[in-house]
């Protein structure tokens, strides 16, 4: 009986129920106006500002060549640290990989 407990779908459909459950009887817990919404709960929130126009439009030009470089780089340490050291033809691959990172961050980092 307690193999079939621990089989992952019943196991699943247990806790989520349970946290059914719990989202339930704390949503009647919850301290809230239940008969009216306060004015501007279907606003977005703007900082405490009142301005209907404005929409932020963050500029992420900087942010991809840093995460290509932090993925490439993690990457290559990861495949480099895992290739096995017992003979010349293990030592080239990592070689090769490393020339071939270095490329790869030339050409990101390009101007």
């Amino acid at each position: 009986m307690s193999k079939i407990l621990l089989s992952p779908p019943l196991a699943f459909m247990i806790i989520f129920g349970f946290c059914l459950f719990l989202s339930f009887i704390f949503s009647r817990l919850a301290f809230r106006n239940k008969k009216e919404k306060p004015p501007g709960a279907g606003k977005s929130y703007a900082c405490g500002e009142d301005i209907a126009d404005h929409m932020a439009q963050p500029d992420y030009s900087q942010f991809f060549p840093f995460a290509f470089f932090f993925t490439i780089v993690h990457v290559a340490t990861l495949m480099v640290t895992t290739i096995p050291v017992e003979n010349a033809e293990t030592f080239v691959t990592a070689i090769t990989y490393v020339i071939s990172v270095v490329v790869a961050l030339l050409i990101l980092f390009r101007r």
